[in-house]
C-alpha cells in the first residue's frame, strides 16, 4: 500500500509523519527568519506565540466549537491571509501574521495536529496525550 496510513484520529505513521513533522520545522524556521527582517520587537513575539492557544477555552462551550476554533487559528491559512493583507494594505500585519505561522509551525513539528471532534486527543497527524498512550499500551 502506498502513501498514509489512516491511523484511529485520522493520523499518519513512518515517512509520511517524519516529513509532515519537517515541514513544520520547515515553517517554523521560515517564519522567524522573516520575522527576524521585519525588525519587529523580539518582546511581541514572545508576547503573541501562544496566543492561538486560546482557542482552547471554546471547548468549554463544547467540543465541536473547540474544535472550529482550534483548527481555524492551527491552520496556515489564516496566517497566510493575514500575511497578504499585511504586504499588501496594512505592513502592521505582517509581524502578527508571522508569529501566527510560526506557532503552526511549532505546534506541527511537535506533532499537534487539527483535531477532530471525535476527541479532543485525535488529530490528523495521530493521536496525542491519552489516546497515544492507550494507542501503546
Amino acid at each position: 500500500m502506498t502513501g498514509p496510513i489512516r491511523q484511529e484520529g485520522g493520523g499518519v505513521r513512518g515517512w509520511p509523519l517524519i516529513l509532515l513533522r519537517m515541514e513544520g520545522l520547515a515553517i517554523l524556521a521560515l517564519t522567524v527568519f522573516l520575522y527576524q527582517r521585519t525588525g519587529a520587537s523580539w518582546w511581541l513575539f514572545a508576547g503573541l506565540f501562544l496566543v492561538p492557544d486560546l482557542s482552547f477555552l471554546a471547548y468549554a462551550i463544547g467540543r465541536g466549537a473547540g474544535t472550529v476554533a482550534y483548527n481555524m487559528t492551527h491552520s496556515e491559512v489564516g496566517p497566510v491571509i493575514l500575511a497578504a493583507a499585511g504586504l499588501t494594505v496594512m505592513p502592521v500585519l505582517l509581524p502578527i501574521a508571522l508569529i501566527w505561522g510560526a506557532h503552526v509551525g511549532w505546534d506541527r513539528m511537535l506533532g499537534y495536529g487539527l483535531k477532530y471532534a471525535t476527541s479532543f486527543d485525535h488529530t490528523h497527524l495521530g493521536p496525542i496525550g491519552k489516546a497515544a498512550r492507550l494507542k501503546t499500551s
